[in-house]
């Protein structure tokens, strides 16, 4: 009787027991290639679905490690600075765009066969649902806040910009596979060969690591994950709106 209590206290302290950072981290990327083959093979018209169920379960994961709201990016102390943020780059954004779309030189980068067919009320369901949940937050909760907190909380804030930064990169292979021939701006430099296909990927995959080195940096500058969502949100949302308008 006395041995079956021992072992039960010893089930609850293990149970109470924080997951280390190293399975946490662990964990969430193998969530995340689940995600990913799910998004781009297995449902893409789940993906707002997927995206919710997704952050929900990798914010889980970082509170089982020990994490806070803070280590998420979403610290109460912090949305004023960040939604500032996220303003300001949402408009620096529109305005970049506006001004790329005016220019002949620009304005055929915006051609995109992926979406040239769209109505109004898909682009609108889009910039509206698809890409601030269905991208965004994913993508922003996955490495500017769970895998970005996690690593920084074990080994600063470098290597959580180099591993957020380099798996946000390597995420978006699937997503690139065609990329060469649905930007008819890229089909003369890549062409049509796998070789292409194969560059373009590559090239995606660096310039998207960039990309998130330079989220990584606005959330920790503005200690919230509030700036890189406004970011990120702009660049893809007005994307599909003035490709739309130009087509």
């Amino acid at each position: 009787m006395s041995r079956k209590k021992v072992g039960s206290a010893g089930d609850a302290v293990r149970a109470s027991r924080p997951m280390s950072t190293g399975a946490a981290v662990g964990f969430t990327v193998a969530v995340l290639v689940i995600a990913n083959v799910v998004n781009n093979r297995w449902a893409p018209g789940f993906g707002v679905l997927t995206a919710v169920v997704v952050s929900v379960l990798l914010l889980g994961v970082l509170f089982r490690a020990g994490g806070t709201w803070a280590d998420a990016g979403m610290g109460a102390a912090t949305l004023k600075r960040g939604a500032l943020w996220a303003v300001v780059l949402i408009g620096l954004v529109g305005v970049g765009y506006a001004v790329a779309a005016l220019l002949p030189v620009t304005r055929g980068l915006f051609a995109d066969e992926r979406y040239g067919g769209l109505t109004g009320g898909q682009v609108a369901l889009r910039v509206l649902v698809v890409v601030p949940v269905g991208t965004v937050l994913l993508e922003e909760v996955a490495f500017r806040g769970v895998l970005y907190g996690l690593v920084r909380r074990a080994r600063g804030a470098v290597w959580a910009t180099g591993v957020s930064s380099g798996l946000f990169g390597v995420w978006h292979v699937l997503p690139s596979l065609g990329l060469a021939v649905d930007k008819p701006a890229l089909t003369p430099l890549f062409g049509r060969s796998v070789a292409g296909a194969v560059i373009a990927v590559v090239a995606a995959v660096l310039f998207t690591g960039a990309a998130g080195v330079l989220f990584c940096e606005l959330r920790r500058r503005s200690g919230s994950l509030l700036a890189p969502m406004g970011l990120h949100w702009a660049v893809n949302a007005f994307g599909y709106l003035v490709g739309f308008l130009l087509r």
